[in-house]
């Protein structure tokens, strides 16, 4: 989040420990830095899928869903999956299902971001139903990790991916998994070629904002700067998050114009340089455009979608696109690229979907790059004309972003979470206790 996953603050919530008996090993760390990612990155890759594989517990083929429910994933670190976790996790606390969680963050080596707190599920051994936020390639070095853990457990794998394809590297996953868990039905199609008889199901997130969060944007008349949005996070790929796409039709639409403003929020925006730079040189010397580079406290992240009076996203690809959905829980029109995960739930009676043509998806960071397949290009042109349209119709604002609020209300609170999870797993959540029947 996707990123939208700042939307949790770090001092509301007391520091949360590792597993029981899982703890970070300072030679391995010193190994990981000095030895491991000296690597060829491919090769990286390959022998730890390997060994991962070797090391990974069998899934038992007559498992089935029971309760608890144990959601596994990097709920530490502010990123799309780290996000997912914390959703799933949260969403059905509030439902009323039996729900424990298991950190992974130490174990990815991913970035400590946030606190948050879990009732731990570490050493719950025996039956229940295990939901691993961890794409394809990790979910052996996950099941290794979770080892016994695994034994009686009926496993979900909830899986995100932002091209039309995925690549082979996914396919040893299939088996280790009984179902895969998806947000959309972009992602559904990319992994259903590999999937063999394996069920695959669109679970959309839960964009959980409460009643008492969400405050009517009602700005004074005399305000007469127009505001627009972009978040992203540059660990995710800059290339396909695409803000300099963002920056052109906000230029193209406005150039110097001191009554607009556009506000790049990012995230680790000094882990791809080249991309940062290129977005610096493009803003240099337009006043009415900046860049925000931090992790923001959940108040503060919550006004920056108050302030804006439009969200811009002109992305290469989304498998789901949190920060949209946010957008438009917040009443906002969102101005968004018509392709992938995000033609589930925007479109023109609730939006402004862009058109685009199809390129090789190129990422210099090389997260997504698989110039044999493609992404998409937003026409910028479109986008700018949309923001000009937006800027010079309050009405027309206020209309689009009120049909978004209700739209994403309806389809992404925790009762319609609950409701797909009931449906996946045939689990009522008065009946938590009981065995899940599937």
């Amino acid at each position: 989040m996707s990123k939208s996953s700042l939307c949790f603050d770090p001092k509301r919530r007391p520091p949360m420990g590792a597993p029981p008996g899982k703890t970070t090993n300072p030679t391995a760390a010193f190994l990981h830095r000095y030895l491991w990612q000296r690597l060829p990155y491919a090769l990286r890759r390959k022998l730890l899928l390997k060994v991962s594989l070797a090391a990974a517990p069998r899934i038992n083929p007559h498992a089935l869903p029971s309760s608890p429910i144990i959601v596994v994933g990097t709920f530490r670190t502010a990123s799309g999956l780290g996000e997912s976790a914390r959703l799933c996790y949260l969403a059905l606390r509030k439902t009323g299902f039996r729900v424990l969680g298991i950190d992974i963050t130490a174990l990815l080596m991913q970035t400590k971001d946030l606190d948050f707190k879990l009732k731990e599920g570490g050493s719950s051994y025996g039956a229940g139903t295990l939901v691993i936020h961890a794409n394809g390639p990790l979910i052996p070095s996950v099941l290794a990790y979770l080892s016994n853990l695994v034994r009686e457990k009926y496993v979900i794998g909830y899986w995100a991916w932002e091209l039309p394809s995925t690549p082979n590297e996914w396919r040893p996953a299939i088996n280790l998994l009984h179902e895969i868990w998806v947000p959309s039905t972009f992602v559904a199609d990319a992994i259903r070629p590999i999937a063999g008889s394996r069920p695959i199901r669109v679970i959309p997130h839960s964009i959980i904002i409460e009643p008492n969060q969400f405050v009517k944007r009602n700005f004074p008349d005399h305000r007469t700067n127009f505001r627009v949005l972009t978040i992203y996070n540059a660990a995710s790929s800059i290339a396909r998050k695409n803000p300099l796409a963002s920056v052109k039709a906000f230029q193209t639409a406005f150039g110097h114009d001191p009554t607009t403003q556009l506000t790049l929020k990012s995230l680790n925006g000094g882990i791809f340089r080249d991309g940062e730079n290129d977005l610096w040189k493009c803003i240099k010397g337009y006043s009415n455009i900046d860049i925000l580079d931090e992790v923001l406290e959940f108040p503060r992240l919550q006004e920056l979608y108050l302030e804006s009076d439009v969200f811009l996203s002109l992305h290469r690809a989304e498998g789901f696109g949190l920060s949209l959905v946010e957008a438009m829980l917040y009443g906002l029109p969102v101005i968004a690229t018509n392709w992938s995960g995000n033609v589930d739930y925007l479109d023109k009676s609730n939006g402004f979907p862009i058109p685009f043509k199809l390129v090789p998806a190129r990422d210099p960071q090389m997260t997504y790059n698989h110039p044999e397949m493609n992404w998409a290009e937003a026409d910028i042109g479109s986008a700018a004309a949309a923001l000009r349209l937006l800027r010079d119709n309050p009405v027309l604002r206020t209309t689009i972003g009120a049909r978004a609020s209700t739209f994403a209300h309806t389809m992404y609170g925790v009762t319609a979470y609950a409701a797909n999870v009931v449906a996946a797993l045939g689990a009522r959540p008065e009946a938590r206790e009981e065995v899940l029947i599937g």
